[in-house]
């Protein structure tokens, strides 16, 4: 039974890639990692052994610790964390509960270098309109929610990545990141990632269908095509559309994921009809 200071796997795979997720911290030693490395996703690697000095980077935020089977590890960090003023539970069964119940992780392998202080850099074109922001949500929400997108001139994208050691994306050459045959790089990412669920596909499955012109692949995908070209129309700031654009893709995988049996209609049928 799951206990006050801990957190079921169930419970935490509704959390994972819903704005209001808390920071997910693995604290698994190398050994028990290198044996199965990967991530639950959006979760960031720190050493338990130095919480005291990395625990005020997580100042405001609540946090959820993992380890391998929920023990020691994780309970010591989190008492840590709740001492510092930062709300923390842990993991119930670690992530080794969480692999035996077939829930996504993602390759450690996939995720690129961090930067010094500890984010990946991504960069691609200027002036997104689908692929450009539907990636940056899938990295922030399930990847690395500290990730920073720089977005530049096309033919100098290349170049950008090269000398601020960034990870290209989306751009017209032979790159890890980028389209492949007839899907687009969000699918490219999902697969990548390990994220095949059923949500997430039925959301690539729409945002394949507008970024491709291929608008019959999903009655939604007109309506992301509508709304995507009005946001890149009315932010001039790619930065600000990209902010904007992350609760529309929010708005569309909680659609995926919960509400895809609801109807709406009006007026209300009257009660006793």
């Amino acid at each position: 039974m799951t206990s006050l200071l801990e957190i079921s796997p169930d419970k935490l795979a509704r959390l994972i890639g819903i704005p209001k997720c808390p920071v997910l911290i693995d604290v698994r030693i190398d050994e028990d990692f290198d044996a199965d490395p990967r991530l639950i996703p959006g979760s960031l690697r720190r050493d338990y052994r130095h919480v005291q000095n990395w625990s005020e980077d997580f100042a405001g935020q609540s946090a959820i610790i993992i380890c391998h089977r929920g023990k020691k590890l994780s309970h010591g960090v989190a008492a840590w964390l709740r001492h510092a003023g930062i709300p923390a539970d842990v993991l119930e069964g670690g992530f080794e509960a969480w692999a035996e119940a077939g829930y996504p992780a993602v390759p450690a392998s996939m995720v690129p270098n961090r930067q010094t202080n500890g984010y990946t850099l991504w960069v691609t074109r200027a002036r997104p309109k689908i692929d450009r922001i539907a990636c940056p949500w899938l990295i922030r929400r399930f990847v690395d929610p500290n990730a920073i997108f720089l977005f530049v001139a096309p033919a100098e994208v290349e170049a950008v990545a090269d000398r601020f050691d960034a990870t290209p994306f989306d751009i017209d050459a032979p790159i890890r990141w980028s389209h492949r045959g007839d899907r687009c790089t969000f699918d490219v990412m999902v697969e990548a990632f390990g994220l095949e669920t059923e949500p997430m596909l039925r959301l690539a499955t729409i945002v394949r269908g507008a970024d491709t012109a291929r608008l019959d692949l999903a009655p939604e995908a007109p309506g992301l095509l509508a709304v995507s070209l009005g946001l890149s129309r009315m932010y001039a700031d790619d930065h600000e559309q990209l902010e904007a654009g992350m609760l529309l893709y929010d708005a569309f995988y909680r659609w995926c994921r919960d509400a895809t049996s609801e109807t709406h209609n009006w007026p209300s049928p009257k009660k006793g009809a």
